[in-house]
């Protein structure tokens, strides 16, 4: 089973920086991709950015410009860069891998890690 290991939530003031961590570990299959989403209160999970292997990555249009995502494929660890930040940003991060091989159509995910904005 896949553990994902978040750090590097926390509270800052707007137009300040966070940097996230997960570290994967226990996968029996490639790990292709890794990406983070977010959650804020009342709204549904969404898309923050997403990379891969190939160093292929996609953003959600509020983030681009702001936010850079990156992945050691040796440590099988993706950071989420966050500069810039808006109170909007506010959300618990989730780190998510999608499975492959016979894995394929599975989706884990990290516990999550808060993100506090304040104006």
């Amino acid at each position: 089973q896949v553990q994902l290991v978040e750090s590097g939530g926390g509270l800052v003031q707007a137009g300040g920086s966070l940097r996230l961590s997960c570290a994967a570990s226990g996968a029996n299959f490639v790990i292709n991709a890794m990406g983070w989403y977010r959650q804020a209160p009342g709204k549904q999970r969404e898309l923050v950015a997403r990379i891969t292997s190939g160093r292929s990555t996609n953003y959600a249009d509020s983030v681009k410009g702001r936010f850079t995502i990156s992945k050691d494929n040796a440590k099988n660890t993706a950071y989420l860069q966050m500069n810039s930040l808006k109170p909007e940003d506010t959300a618990v991060y989730y780190c998510n891998v999608p499975g492959s091989g016979p894995y394929y159509g599975n989706n884990y995910w990290g516990q999550g890690t808060q993100v506090n904005v304040s104006s």
